[in-house]
């Protein structure tokens, strides 16, 4: 197997047709311009002296004062009672000593997941429990760009399994009402749903699990959704699957019903996935490409699809690393042309990219 550097940063210009099968009508595959992805910068959050021997799972917001909050699990190693949720704040090359700001009990946190309010104030969401299967999901809120954060409330109070976003960022739609992309793991079978707040963090109503065809979706099926919304009311999601590529759904009525999961031809080796959508309407995506289920995370790759996701002809590996290398569980934003993404490095660190789509 040849080797690459850390620093390989190699545009496969190639016009891959990923085309989407969609359902129920077919959909062609449409060769789309070759868009540039130009990195920008390159960078850790924090390095070898960390208090924590891993890390996982981070997430990532662009505060008022142009900062970015960076979270993460950290602690032993994953599911040990001494993990907890970890934040830094900065800029690339001049970021905070990381900080534990929530660690309620001696029990393990997972998956934070920072937002960005409409009012500027940023909310921590974030898993307690030591089985996925009794997950409790918890909030703190900051109203000076992550300097304080208030006591931490219980989101759907003794709700188990997990309720609000389970990884990935929530969505803020057209008409006001915030969609927080979530999952069940309960007893190894792998479910997704969406939690719909329309007063702001205050209730959710969780719609009901996504049709899955378990036939066409083996193993533990879906989990991890990332959302978008490209026209009033008209919602996207892809999913994190266990059939070796990216799953999808669709919704018209603002995500309070979604269409059959489907299958996509984006590879995924049953790893995070994460997305934003740009101004332009240019959907990037940061995911791992390994077509084998639980096959290898890496590289972590970049895409970008500028027909609502039909097809991804830009694809670049950010970083290919060696066999045995571990880059996931990718987290994405973007303001104006540029994105800024951070992932988990070998568990050891917290990478942190920025880079202009021209």
């Amino acid at each position: 197997m040849k080797n690459y550097t850390r620093q390989t940063s190699i545009l496969l210009a190639l016009t891959i047709a990923f085309a989407c099968k969609q359902q129920p009508a077919k959909q062609e595959t449409v060769q789309t311009k070759q868009d540039s992805i130009i990195m920008v910068s390159d960078d850790f959050v924090f390095g070898d002296n960390r208090p924590f021997p891993q890390c996982h799972a981070s997430t990532l917001v662009r505060a008022d004062d142009g900062t970015f909050l960076v979270a993460w699990f950290g602690g032993t190693h994953e599911k040990h009672d001494d993990v907890g949720i970890w934040l830094s704040k900065g800029k690339p090359g001049r970021w905070s000593v990381p900080i534990e700001v929530a660690k309620l009990r001696e029990e393990p946190h997972w998956n934070p997941v920072l937002q960005k309010t409409s009012a500027g104030s940023i909310i921590l969401y974030f898993k307690v429990g030591k089985l996925i299967d009794v997950w409790e999901t918890w909030y703190i809120v900051s109203g000076d760009n992550g300097a304080t954060w208030s006591q931490a409330k219980e989101l759907v109070p003794g709700d188990k399994g997990g309720r609000g976003p389970v990884r990935n960022k929530v969505l803020v739609l057209s008409n006001g009402t915030w969609l927080a992309p979530a999952s069940n793991e309960l007893k190894g079978v792998w479910n997704a749903f969406v939690d719909r707040s329309e007063n702001e963090v205050k209730t959710w109503q969780a719609t009901p699990y996504l049709t899955l065809n378990r036939d066409s979706v083996p193993g533990e099926g879906i989990i991890q959704p990332t959302l978008w919304e490209s026209a009033p009311g008209k919602v996207h999601m892809l999913l994190r699957s266990s059939a070796g590529v990216i799953c999808r759904s669709d919704s018209e009525d603002y995500g309070k019903t979604w269409s059959p999961v489907y299958k996509t031809n984006l590879p995924n080796p049953n790893s995070g996935i994460d997305l934003t959508r740009l101004d332009d309407g240019k959907l990037v995506l940061i995911f791992n490409r390994d077509g084998k289920n639980w096959g290898a995370r890496r590289p972590v790759s970049m895409a970008i699809s500028d027909d609502n996701g039909k097809t991804w002809p830009v694809v670049k590996d950010i970083e290919v690393g060696e066999e045995g290398d571990e880059f996931s569980y990718p987290a994405i934003i973007h303001f104006h042309d540029t994105v800024a993404l951070t992932y988990t490095w070998k568990r050891q660190r917290i990478a942190f990219k920025m880079a202009r789509i021209e």
